[in-house]
Formats: C-alpha cells, structure tokens, sequence
C-alpha cells in the first residue's frame, strides 16, 4: 500500500505524516508513506487544499488532519 501526504512541510503537514505512520503501525498492514512537497505535483494529483492523504493515489482527506483512528478506519477500508 502506498501513503502520500501533500503539503508544502509546515507544522499541519508533519502532524499528518506522523499520524499516517502511526496508523500504519497501529493497523499492522505494510505500507510506504511518503511526503510529497512539490506544488506542481501536488496539483498534478488533483489536490488544491492541503494539508491532503492519498492512499494508493485516491485521495481521502484534504485540508484537514484526520486522527490516528479515521487513518486506520480508511487504510482498512481500502485493503
């Protein structure tokens, strides 16, 4: 499974990235979670308000930081 967070580095971005590693963990599934910060790839995936979660390049949340526990709810509903 792969994890994007989108969003330029600021301090909502980064609390994004740690809660999506956090509930990978905490779902016990494998998975990559990477950081995109590129603006232009950014809006290439379609995303215009971040800080914004693909999973497997849908995107499931945007322009707000879901918790640990609606990140597991969604990694387990895209299994």
């Amino acid at each position: 499974m792969k994890i994007e967070v989108c969003g330029s580095g600021c301090n909502k971005c980064a609390e994004l990235e740690k809660r999506a590693k956090e509930a990978v963990a905490v779902a016990g599934i494998e998975a990559t979670v990477e950081h995109v910060y590129d603006v232009t790839k950014i809006i290439e995936r379609g995303i215009f308000m971040t800080p914004a979660l693909l999973i497997n390049g849908k995107t499931v949340a945007s322009g707000k930081i879901p918790s640990v526990e609606e990140i597991v709810i969604l990694l387990r509903g895209q299994k």
